[in-house]
């Protein structure tokens, strides 16, 4: 099977997430600013699509070169051999950013690179008028930086944090491949409890469900490479039923969603119905500071509000102190909160073990980690 070089994106500040992800499947990366590199075949490109929690797209590399006039540009993607990747009615939007480069007119950069791919397919099918572009969608994009031109063929579609689940949300929701990073980042097992208290729907325990199975976050959506002539879908049958006999249906979860909001929590309660995970995650309308455990080792991952607007900041900061004093005593729980409030710790009331930059979406959002006494060994 040939092997492509392919990309995994990812938002910044959890390329390296990815990166560990990538590595846990057994490839060998590189990580740059908001992409993974790696190489595969395409059982690699359905797998990965299948099986990343927290990456945005999974996108072979065709082409990359520096270009600084449009006769490069055009010549040079002109070269690339196309026709292995796109069939005569190939569909092929062509998307298109440019950052600190000489060819900066996006537009402009879109309809060379399509013209450049027109004019070579319609010279190895013998076509003189125009291409079809009926089939399947072969989504491309060209992205210029610095003047060095990537040229990439987008396998996933729709981008991953979409998993097919989501059936209803609330005002604010945290994708869902940035809630598993924040789960992932949290260290948390399978066998130690879980609880999210300002839940909203649901989003960080159906991840933390889905990590606590095996269960392959893909699973229950199509990609775009599903779609490609040139992808058996036997062997994305194959790769599929390889992910379904790997998860592990059997553990017991101890995973808690808590919400102030009743109307939240039964929409939390349609997603993990909608995810096959209504068993494996307790739901339960409850305020922050009402919160009380006896249990031990747990970890506490939360997205609060954030107080963008001043009018919400008082009662926002108010949540934040409750926090502080239901959790402080809370001594063999590790508590990993996501805010873009960076005086957080200031109403919380404890510095943070260790603060982390991330960003929700455009927001650059700081995860203040607070992290509790290790269980002694036996």
């Amino acid at each position: 099977m040939k092997k492509y070089n392919l990309i995994a994106t990812a938002a910044a500040g959890i390329e390296a997430i990815v990166g560990n992800e990538l590595r846990h499947l057994g490839y060998e990366v590189q990580v740059e600013n908001g992409r993974v590199r790696f190489q595969g075949t395409i059982e690699d490109v359905l797998e990965t699509n299948l099986w990343l929690r927290t990456a945005d797209r999974v996108k072979i590399v065709v082409g990359e070169f520096y270009a600084r006039s449009f006769e490069e540009l055009f010549e040079q993607t002109k070269a690339l051999p196309w026709d292995e990747f796109l069939p005569l009615d190939a569909n092929f939007p062509v998307a298109g950013k440019s950052q600190k480069s000489t060819l900066h007119n996006v537009p402009s950069v879109q309809a060379i690179v399509k013209k450049a791919i027109v004019t070579k397919l319609s010279q190895v099918y013998h076509r003189t008028t125009r291409l079809p572009e009926t089939g399947a969608v072969y989504p491309l994009e060209v992205a210029i930086n610095k003047d060095k031109v990537l040229l990439t063929l987008d396998t996933s579609g729709s981008s991953l944090f979409k998993r097919g689940y989501r059936v209803a949300k609330g005002g604010a929701p945290l994708k869902e491949n940035m809630a598993a990073a924040l789960v992932l980042l949290a260290h948390w097992y399978p066998e130690k409890p879980f609880v999210d208290p300002v839940c909203g729907s649901g989003t960080l325990p159906i991840e933390a469900a889905l990590i606590g199975h095996n269960i392959a976050p893909g699973f229950n959506r199509d990609f775009a490479c599903e779609s490609f002539a040139w992808v058996d879908p036997k062997l994305a049958q194959m790769v599929r039923d390889k992910a379904d006999s790997q998860a592990n249906y059997d553990i017991e979860l101890d995973i808690w969603g808590y919400d102030i909001d009743g109307k939240m929590i039964e929409i939390a309660k349609q997603n993990a119905l909608e995810a096959g995970l209504a068993a494996s995650v307790n739901f339960k309308q409850m305020a922050l500071k009402d919160f009380k455990t006896t249990k031990e080792y747990g970890v506490i991952v939360a997205n609060p509000p954030y107080g963008e607007r001043l009018s919400d900041q008082a009662s926002v900061r108010q949540l934040y102190k409750q926090m502080g004093q239901v959790y402080q005593p809370l001594t063999t729980w590790s508590k990993y909160i996501l805010t873009s409030d960076l005086e957080f710790e200031t109403y919380y009331g404890q510095k943070a073990s260790k603060r982390r930059k991330l960003y929700n979406g455009s927001l650059r959002t700081d995860l203040f980690q607070y992290w509790g006494k290790r269980k002694p060994r036996n």
